[in-house]
């Protein structure tokens, strides 16, 4: 019979403690690999999201700033376009709105009874409104535009914004500022006239003071104009909408018209026609051309018409300033006479060999043909002639 020898309990034990602190070190390195591989995974999702989330606001901040540069980065369309944005950029800093303003009377109202005098106290009263004056307050009573055509502060405009005598008139640029104006000259035939304001000083180094140069437009040549040319303008649009931009095409040349405001009424000839909106308040601004020059002075329009408006030409606004600045004055030649514009109709009825011309006769209530002491009296002409040309030009209904 064969002998086991068992093994103690302490062999027993220590063999099972060996094995359990082998499988506890293997549990141990597991678990902490483990954890050092969820930890990483942890920290790299952490990291990535922190970032995501502030690249993500780097690319929204970019493409908002990128979105906001394109919208901002105008890009013209035409060169038409581009050409009507550099004028409208350049000459809107010398087109100026001029304000109106005079001492007008402060009205009270009150009432009276007229019986009380005969009847006293009565319970039947009567009231009669009254009016009374209390003094006077300087208020705003209109407004148009104009543009300065010199550094030294000369400025150009109708003459039916400047025709009250009794107003006082303020420019104001583009830059907010105001000018107390003074009207230089009007001029008699022209639908013109001729304003000053003074430049601001500054002050250098040493005290050495200079007066600062205003922006300006310059004086185009309008008599080599087209029908169908591009024009721009601009003016205090309604007397509150300053520098107002209004584009169209010259649809008339050589118009004559009769314009009326207030007051204020006088046949025009040989204007330019225009389909550029010229609204109430544009009157004295600027009609430009694409080189940016003023051809004309926007004056009137037609009420009832859509886009039909009219501007004294820049030659004889180049007139007036010449001599305003020369002489201080707006002066014409006087010739006269007194005619009337002959026509077909007209020529066979006065049995005339012509159809144009001016024939000189006298006035519907009795006035003289001819002025005594008048170059035309000087030169011979008498009632019944017939001026045909002047200055190498046919006189015709049109010229």
């Amino acid at each position: 019979m064969n002998r086991y020898e068992l093994p103690s309990f302490n062999v027993i034990a220590r063999e099972i403690l060996e094995q359990w602190n082998a499988r506890k070190q293997a549990l141990t390195r597991t678990f902490f690999i483990a954890g050092l591989i969820l930890l990483s995974a942890f920290s790299g999702m952490v990291g990535s999201y922190i970032y995501l989330a502030t690249n993500g606001h780097v690319i929204e901040n970019i493409t908002s700033l990128q979105k906001e540069n394109s919208q901002s980065l105008y890009v013209p369309q035409t060169t038409q376009e581009e050409k009507i944005v550099d004028v409208v950029k350049n000459a809107s800093p010398a087109v100026v709105s001029i304000i109106i303003t005079k001492d007008v009377p402060i009205v009270e109202q009150y009432f009276t009874d007229p019986f009380q005098n005969f009847f006293g106290d009565s319970p039947f009263q009567f009231q009669v409104p009254q009016y009374r004056q209390l003094g006077t307050e300087k208020k705003e009573v209109g407004g148009g535009s104009g543009f300065i055509v010199s550094e030294d502060g000369f400025v150009l405009t109708n003459k039916h914004v400047v025709i009250d005598e009794k107003a006082d008139y303020t420019v104001f640029t583009t830059d907010g500022k105001s000018y107390p104006a003074k009207v230089l000259a009007k001029d008699p035939v022209q639908d013109l006239a001729v304003l000053k304001i003074s430049q601001d000083e500054i002050v250098g180094e040493g005290g050495l003071v200079t007066k600062k140069p205003f922006s300006k437009v310059q004086l185009g040549n309008s008599d080599g104009l087209q029908i169908g040319q591009t024009v721009i303008a601009i003016g205090n649009a309604l007397g509150e909408f300053r520098n107002t931009v209004s584009v169209g095409v010259i649809s008339g040349l050589g118009r004559t018209v009769t314009a009326s405001g207030g007051d204020f009424v006088e046949t025009i000839e040989d204007v330019i026609q225009t389909d550029a909106a010229i609204n109430k308040g544009n009157s004295g601004g600027p009609l430009l051309n694409l080189a940016g020059q003023v051809i004309g002075v926007n004056t009137a329009t037609v009420l009832d018409a859509q886009s039909i408006g009219f501007a004294v030409p820049s030659n004889k606004a180049k007139r007036d300033i010449e001599q305003v600045k020369n002489g201080g004055k707006i002066i014409y030649p006087f010739l006269g006479v007194r005619y009337l514009l002959l026509t077909e109709k007209l020529g066979k009825e006065k049995d005339l060999s012509v159809d144009y011309g001016a024939l000189i006769q006298k006035g519907s209530q009795g006035e003289k043909a001819v002025e005594p002491g008048s170059a035309a009296q000087k030169a011979g002409l008498r009632e019944g002639d017939v001026i045909l040309e002047v200055g190498g030009e046919k006189v015709t209904q049109d010229n």
